[in-house]
């Protein structure tokens, strides 16, 4: 375990002090995390130093370019455990890598009568996409269901995981429910059948050490600002063949081997699956912060927020008429989503921003899961390496200041 203080040191945004003196209690991490300072200098370094475009010209400051952003994409392939760098493609986030998934490979080997498999419980991400490419090819989209607390209901797996299944596609975990998803068992489960296995990696890979190769994955999405990182990049990773099976999504240049006045050729894997500029500076950026959370260590990352999320999950509990969604406080990861009896979501938002506590409300893009649930929205605290038991107890304090302010007291 590290110390958190030390951490928290790291991230200048909590070096301030909010209006009427209150801290920062920044409890929307599974939205968006907050950057250390070594990423926020590195874009600094790279705009002010030496940016150039990358991949394009070979003076000083383009070789430079390209040398740091493979840097960043071996630093990717050792984080996640990829057997070469070439299974690594930058994208613009999670949403992008999973587009190019349902629509590069889907589209291309999906037909009418194959199954797509994934839960009620996905983000918009993994489950619109699927969808659109079930109408358009004609395949049929699958669930599995969910127990009453909120775990994948694997007892009736047989029934939804059959010969016609092509795809199983699924979060690593919850970004509502904190649900912890059996990737390594469902992945062997879907090959049994013939699936390929597609893993939405957006509140996984920041919080549980992840390994592609031990896992058996087929592909991988990943976004870098919920990984401590920058916005407007993210990582696409695929097994060899997967990659090489799937067709590019975005066309333009760096993209292409050749191009002539009817046909084209896509270069090779990564390049096939960057088209035009890719975010350089962000690209590089990310290689800060996948560094600093390889140093402290994904294994002591998440010893901390275990013991922090079962730190929230009593304390919350405390409070009269609360109403925690999904596992129990050992079986979720970092994210405590809740309502309480007698209070709007967005009134309890707005009360506890006025405390300083930052948490995010609304349907957090699974409006399915929410219909499933039976209610429109949820409050969601969210945590991460730089949050402490004192955020807790400043978020019991605030709910109870709200609790006040809405007369459930």
């Amino acid at each position: 375990m590290f110390d958190v203080n030390e951490v928290r040191a790291q991230f200048p945004v909590f070096q301030q002090t909010l209006p009427k003196g209150y801290p920062v209690t920044f409890m929307d991490t599974g939205a968006s995390a907050q950057k250390p300072r070594r990423t926020i200098e590195k874009e600094r370094e790279v705009q002010e130093t030496h940016y150039a475009n990358a991949y394009r010209g070979v003076y000083r400051f383009g070789a430079q370019i390209d040398e740091e952003l493979e840097a960043t994409r071996e630093a990717v392939r050792a984080f996640i455990n990829a057997e070469s760098t070439e299974q690594i493609a930058f994208t613009s986030g999670t949403t992008m890598s999973l587009n190019v998934i349902a629509f590069g490979w889907g589209m291309k080997h999906l037909r009418e009568g194959d199954e797509i498999l994934i839960s009620i419980m996905e983000h918009h991400a993994n489950f619109v996409p699927w969808q659109q490419v079930a109408k358009r090819t004609g395949a049929k989209l699958r669930f599995i269901e969910l127990t009453e607390n909120g775990q994948l209901d694997l007892s009736q797996l047989d029934h939804v995981l059959t010969e016609r299944t092509k795809v199983v596609a699924l979060t690593g975990m919850s970004n509502v429910l904190g649900t912890i998803v059996p990737v390594r068992e469902l992945a062997e489960k879907a090959h049994e059948k013939g699936a390929i296995f597609v893993l939405d990696g957006a509140q996984s890979v920041p919080h549980l050490p992840t390994d592609v190769q031990a896992d058996d994955v087929d592909f991988l999405a990943v976004s870098g600002h919920k990984l401590y990182g920058p916005t407007g990049i993210g990582i696409l990773y695929g097994k060899r063949e997967r990659l090489e099976e799937c067709d590019p999504f975005v066309f333009g240049g760096h993209m292409i081997a050749e191009v002539d006045l009817l046909d084209s050729t896509w270069a090779h894997l990564p390049a096939k699956f960057e088209a035009g500029t890719i975010p350089i500076v962000q690209a590089i950026s990310l290689g800060e912060s996948i560094s600093f959370l390889s140093e402290l260590g994904m294994e002591n990352c998440l010893a901390h927020e275990e013991s922090l999320t079962k730190y929230a999950y009593d304390r919350l509990n405390e409070v009269p008429g609360m109403n925690i969604l999904g596992p129990g406080r050992d079986q979720r990861g970092a994210i405590l989503a809740f309502t309480i009896d007698g209070a709007h979501p967005e009134d309890l938002a707005q009360l506890l921003n006025r405390k300083g506590v930052f948490v995010r409300h609304g349907h957090h893009c699974t409006m399915p899961l929410h219909n499933h649930l039976g209610i429109p929205a949820s409050v969601r605290a969210s945590l991460g390496i730089y949050n402490t038991t004192d955020d807790i107890d400043r978020l019991i304090d605030a709910i109870e200041f709200a609790r006040g302010r809405l007369r459930l007291v």
